[in-house]
């Protein structure tokens, strides 16, 4: 396993390997990509010597004086065996596609689940998040190297053969035919090849302008943006952005144009050099009588069909590089360590009706790259049942000390304990398991109602138990009214009769599926900050009574919220600056008293305006 690399490094998987990797992959998922391959490399190794010895044969027939019988057999033969093997070469290439898409799926599944699947930090680590969508872009569509590869690997042993066959016969002219013809072929290539590639080479400046080009394309189209866009007039705006930056890949494509046509022009010339000086031999020593007609017919072809195989197997080798760079990038996703245990951790099953405790211990934790701690040695403890509020001000540390407690983060120094153990002994996955959250932004997916309730596709879900959840949240006459209860589909992204949902009934949608989850530990991140507070509060005090007994944590930025707590800690300069119960913090006259007043009074005179 590895951490993150530096992305100027040297991949961690060479051309070999990733071609070993992609043979084993495709001899576990779909056998017949490898079939399909081997029968592709027989029929243009095949075509390409038919195409070769046709004319040379007749040609040596009529100087032996065959009948003409037997010279409509022999075209008929080499006519009708090229057309088979072109027909089988139509065929495996015509569905050659399926095969290869059944791989490249397997492939974009797994990266799916490794992102799915890593810890939460990789989530908020953008150089993680830009390999990751490196790694996808290897799977995007049939021209990337998850699929492409396959034809390039095609391509390139059906060269290599080739090529033997076509030197062993050029070689009884004499080694420097072969010779002469590999070496300017050689030079032809790279030569081009160095001029050609510039757009490779210059392929992240090119990647930038067009996500910059294609970010305002995707921002212009976004419905939750369109209100905005017309209330501020931002349509010339968004048209000078987008004019911008087209005109810059425009000029970069133009670039490569000119530089292609060069290589081009640059290909011509060496090509007439390299034909036209093995032409001469061969012609040359036709004139001194040492090659018979029928010979210099098939070594003259063969002069040009050598020049393809080298110059093929120079272009596949580059490509096959390419391809192997953006492979080895895939590759290194699955080798990136965790900084969590998963399944190599301790199991930690959830206890039935148990009530657990839960820890902080002499917790510090300072995000990457900050110069100061978010949170400095907090020691707090939850007690198993216990209702705790936590308050404070944005940026104060409220959801850091949340996400620690969920085991999103791990501490920079100190412990989360869950009944006095330190959770990173654990699977991570099994400590999730006894959490029941609802976060601030929380997850909406395109399905129906009940997928988004029950978090499970299919016949796995408990209706009468996601009914009484959607009871107890009490959205369940508002599910009963819509038009197909609830298999309606949430949100237009992908489906056309999807609806939307109002915020605050998104959010008992949203106590519906923590409900449903039934973790003993109930965490709401600030899920309601878009209500009015009379809202937030009966959306609260619902949680409060729905919850029961669970271990609960609250936050919210309206102190008034959250009284009904067994105990309120205000977060602030970096830990617990004060703690107790509502009337308790009043009565003290600290911090919570002066921010609660200040609320109040805004509230109050809020409310005298309304009258």
């Amino acid at each position: 396993m590895e951490n993150l690399r530096d992305h100027s490094q040297k991949p961690a998987y060479g051309m070999a390997s990733n071609c070993a990797f992609m043979i084993r992959r495709a001899w576990r998922d779909c056998k017949g990509v490898l079939s399909v391959c081997a029968g592709l490399v027989f029929c243009g190794v095949t075509a390409s010597l038919l195409e070769l010895l046709v004319v040379p044969a007749i040609l040596e027939a009529v100087e032996r004086g065959a009948a003409p019988g037997a010279l409509a057999v022999m075209t008929g033969g080499f006519t009708l065996g090229m057309a088979a093997v072109r027909a089988l070469r139509d065929y495996l290439e015509q569905n050659a596609i399926f095969g290869r898409v059944h791989v490249r799926q397997g492939l974009c599944q797994d990266l799916h689940l490794t992102f799915c699947r890593t810890s939460f930090p990789h989530i908020e680590d953008p150089d993680y998040l830009k390999r990751m969508k490196k790694a996808s872009h290897c799977l995007d569509s049939n021209r990337d190297p998850g699929e492409a590869v396959w034809k390039t690997m095609t391509d390139l042993a059906t060269n290599v053969i080739s090529f033997v066959i076509y030197l062993l016969l050029l070689s009884r002219v004499g080694p420097w035919a072969a010779g002469l013809c590999a070496a300017l072929s050689a030079v032809s290539y790279f030569a081009g090849e160095r001029i050609r590639s510039w757009r490779y080479r210059h392929r992240e400046e090119e990647g930038e302008l067009r996500h910059k080009r294609d970010y305002v394309i995707n921002r212009s189209r976004d419905l939750k943006l369109a209100k905005d866009i017309r209330i501020f007039g931002l349509v010339p705006w968004l048209n000078e952005l987008y004019g911008k930056y087209a005109r810059l890949l425009r000029d970069f494509c133009a670039q490569y144009h000119r530089r292609y046509l060069w290589a081009g022009l640059l290909d011509v010339a060496l090509a007439f050099l390299r034909n036209g000086a093995a032409y001469g031999l061969l012609i040359a020593m036709a004139l001194r009588g040492e090659l018979t007609p029928a010979q210099f017919v098939l070594y003259f072809t063969a002069v040009s069909g050598f020049t393809q195989w080298v110059t093929g197997i120079f272009a596949q080798l580059t490509e096959l590089h390419r391809q192997s760079l953006e492979l080895s990038a895939l590759r290194e996703m699955a080798d990136v360590e965790e900084p969590f245990r998963f399944e190599d951790g301790r199991p930690l099953p959830v206890k039935e009706n148990h009530l657990y405790q839960l820890e902080l211990r002499d917790v510090s934790f300072r995000y990457p790259g900050a110069e100061e701690d978010t949170l400095s040695h907090v020691n707090l403890t939850i007690r198993p049942g216990e209702k705790l509020a936590v308050v404070g001000k944005n940026g104060a540390g409220k959801t850091t000390l949340i996400k620690l407690l969920c085991g999103l983060y791990d501490p920079t120094e100190g412990q989360v304990l869950l009944d006095g153990e330190d959770i990173r002994q654990f699977n991570r996955r099994d400590y999730y398991r006894h959490f029941s959250a609802v976060f601030q932004q929380f997850s909406v997916l395109a399905g129906t109602v009940a997928e988004n309730v029950v978090q499970t596709a299919g016949d796995g879900a408990d209706l009468p138990r996601m009914w009484d959840c959607l009871e107890r949240a009490g959205v369940a006459d508002k599910i009963r009214e819509l038009p197909q209860r609830e298999n309606t589909h949430l949100g237009r992204e992908v489906y056309l009769d999807g609806i939307d949902l109002s915020g605050g009934q998104m959010q008992r949608l949203m106590l519906a599926r923590a409900l449903y989850k039934n973790g003993p530990v109930v965490v709401l991140d600030e899920p309601t900050a878009a209500l009015d507070p009379i809202a937030e509060r009966d959306l609260y005090q619902r949680y409060s009574d729905l919850t029961g007994r669970c271990t609960s944590v609250y936050i919210s930025h309206r102190l008034a919220s959250t009284r009904f707590c067994d105990r309120i800690i205000l977060v602030e300069g970096g830990g617990i600056a004060e703690e107790g119960t509502h009337e308790e913090l009043l009565n003290a006259g600290g911090r919570y008293a002066y921010l609660f007043h200040i609320q109040s009074k805004y509230y109050q005179e809020g409310e005298i305006e309304d009258e």
